[in-house]
């Protein structure tokens, strides 16, 4: 078509040149569908422009950060492009934060406008009193308090747009990292990292303007508003924007009514689907009149039994792919014709990726360092410059995840390097635990950590969740499937796992639980 043509001929440089050549290529066409709601370009791009100029008249000026408290709205994606399009930095904040939580984030990005959800009115209004970068708040929908600005009363005012010029190199984005092994950190991502990466991305699953995403994943995470946001934008195609997943019965009926033909999640949404019941006739249905082309996981490790029992219920490739914050964050992706189990595919087009020892020796084979370089590797992290020297050496990013890469270049992660565990000099892999036990009926999830042992070192303990399990069978079946120095000195039964927002689960609170356990007995 002549605009897939116009698009491969013409670079943008950053996003809001994409943003504009968007949205006035297809002003008339519905962008985001967010429950009854409709929402063309065209209206994306008056509301964006007029709420710029609002914060312009706020002070809002080029590098300023503007911090986004939002839960998936449209009101998220219309200041994101606002904020952009005055040279100011977006930095989201988890929704499920506290107070505390977000303070830190608001503080240490000096950030001098906070836009916020209703319910994070009286926590943001404490904030304001302690943060001394922090000039206004600003209330989605709406809010009562005189102290406070609503979003859609500074919309009221027109006047003249002021807009900046950007710089590949200029910094759109600060998202902090989860902060699963320390304090959050806050990674500077560009606009050409951006670009980079949705480009590539587009060229890995054939995006076109005739696809319609469904965006269940919370924005604020950097792969929800890389692949489930500017994805989408980038080639004019539609967005399906949901607050929540739950029920899922909702996600489902939304993914037919609105002809949902891309379907980002993570790994815990398809193990629920995949065993979720479905009648015999409603199955035969969704197998005949799916209108889902692809399916991706991300954001953690997928399982491979997982991955079986879904595309045979859904009929629908599901592709795993590997991503950090710090590269935009999408590394790789299983192409669409040959996908390798337990595999996260091959790095995307404009990405290099090696493995490496201790000693930072690159490996022909077995398992080391996973180390990616190219055009979509964060700037560093923010005002942190001994932390950045660390993870980016020689061009290359420093990925602290454990991996293999076979003869065809497909990635195999194995782990974090923090969580290798150490048995009496042997190396565990959790990861290789973790999926012998996926195998089991009776385990919906599973997570292996190493705590240490007064005569091995360190030793592996597991946490599943699942019915009806036999800790002293599974032990059994371990033995008779593992080295013994890799079977877990211990199984754990729980209802649930802790996990972050995008569903990757917290190993850190796990080790901190078994070792507050064995210390108690002791």
């Amino acid at each position: 078509m002549w605009w897939e043509k116009k698009i491969k001929e013409k670079k943008m440089s950053n996003l809001v040149e994409m943003f504009y050549e968007i949205t006035e290529t297809f002003s008339k066409k519905e962008t985001i569908i967010f429950g009854a709601k409709k929402v063309t370009y065209g209206k994306i791009r008056e509301i964006s422009l007029r709420f710029s100029h609002a914060l312009y008249h706020l002070g809002v000026r080029k590098e300023d950060k503007v911090c986004l408290w939002l839960p998936n709205c449209p009101e998220f994606i219309y200041s994101y492009f606002a904020i952009l399009s005055l040279g100011a930095i977006v930095v989201p904040i988890n929704n499920l934060f506290k107070r505390e939580e977000a303070k830190f984030i608001i503080e240490d990005s000096k950030c001098t406008i906070l836009i916020l959800s209703i319910d994070k009115l009286e926590a943001s209004k404490v904030i304001l009193s302690r943060v001394s970068s922090l000039k206004y708040l600003i209330c989605v929908p709406r809010s009562n308090d005189a102290s406070v600005k609503n979003f859609y009363e500074l919309l009221k005012e027109d006047g003249p747009f002021f807009k900046n010029k950007l710089k590949p190199d200029d910094i759109a984005e600060i998202i902090y990292t989860s902060g699963t092994t320390g304090r959050p950190k806050g990674a500077c991502l560009t606009h050409r990292n951006l670009i980079s990466n949705i480009r590539d991305c587009s060229y890995a699953i054939r995006v076109t303007q005739k696809d319609s995403f469904l965006c269940i994943l919370p924005l604020f995470h950097s792969f929800a508003s890389t692949v489930c946001m500017l994805l989408p934008f980038y080639k004019g195609a539609k967005i399906v924007l949901m607050r929540a997943i739950r029920p899922f019965k909702r996600v489902l009926r939304a993914v037919f009514k609105n002809r949902v033909t891309v379907f980002v999640a993570v790994p815990s949404v398809y193990n629920i689907l995949s065993q979720i019941r479905i009648p015999w006739y409603k199955h035969i249905g969704i197998i005949l009149f799916n209108p889902v082309r692809v399916y991706i996981s991300g954001a953690a490790a997928l399982s491979r039994d997982v991955l079986k029992q879904f595309e045979k219920k859904f009929k629908r490739p599901l592709l795993e792919g590997y991503g950090l914050t710090e590269a935009s964050p999408v590394v790789s992706l299983n192409p669409l014709k040959k996908r390798k189990p337990s595999s996260v595919g091959i790095p995307l087009d404009s990405l290099s990726v090696k493995i490496v020892n201790n000693e930072g020796k690159s490996l022909s084979k077995g398992v080391g360092e996973l180390l990616v370089k190219g055009p979509s590797i964060m700037k560093g992290y923010y005002r942190l410059g001994k932390e950045t020297e660390n993870v980016l050496r020689g061009g290359w990013l420093y990925t602290g995840d454990l991996a293999s890469i076979d003869r065809e270049g497909y990635i195999y992660i194995k782990g974090r390097k923090k969580e290798m565990i150490n048995v009496r000099g042997l190396n565990v892999y959790p990861r290789e635990i973790e999926e012998l036990i996926y195998k089991h009926p009776d385990v919906k999830e599973v997570a292996c950590v190493g705590i240490s042992h007064p005569h091995r070192g360190e030793v592996p303990v597991v946490f599943v969740v699942g019915e009806n399990i036999d800790t002293r069978e599974l032990i059994k079946y371990l033995r008779a499937n593992l080295a013994s120095y890799k079977v877990p000195l211990k199984v754990i039964v729980k209802d649930s796992l802790p996990k972050n927002a995008t569903g990757k689960i917290l190993k850190k609170d796990l080790k901190k639980e078994i070792e507050f356990l064995f210390l108690k007995k002791e």
